[in-house]
């Protein structure tokens, strides 16, 4: 299996996501800080999945 690059939307979503979490963590926003580790997971995922299969 050879890594490719993600889609450019799905390394945006992942992009989004990733520093969302990350501000959700660092500062209280209620939303962003409730779900700070759910978000940044979510980006994590969507990237490795975009770069694990080919076309997403």
């Amino acid at each position: 299996m050879k890594p490719s690059a993600p889609m450019k939307i799905t390394w945006i979503i992942g992009l989004i996501c990733g520093i969302l979490g990350i501000i959700g963590h660092f500062t209280q926003v209620q939303y962003l800080s409730e779900y700070s580790f759910t978000l940044l997971l979510i980006g994590f995922i969507a990237l490795a999945v975009g770069t694990s299969f080919k076309g997403i």
